[in-house]
């Protein structure tokens, strides 16, 4: 059985890609190079999925929202 998951991925100021999983709370990881963080972004939700089970509520991907505001 599959199950499918949406990632965000980012950029750090040091260079690295950064994935978070909004639907696993928690589940996070990085690498230098996007192959790398894909292969271990799926560890990871193996890893998150294995240790809290898949008791959480189902999210929809709606998207990404950038937000200016004054500092």
């Amino acid at each position: 059985m599959t199950k499918s998951f949406d990632v965000v991925v980012e950029r750090d100021a040091d260079g690295y890609y950064v994935a978070s999983v909004p639907g696993l709370h928690g589940c996070h990881t990085q690498a230098r190079s996007l192959d790398d963080l894909m292969e271990r972004v799926r560890e990871a939700i193996s890893l998150c999925l294995e240790i809290d089970g898949d008791d959480g509520p189902e999210l929809d991907f709606v998207g990404l929202q950038r937000v200016s505001v004054p500092v």
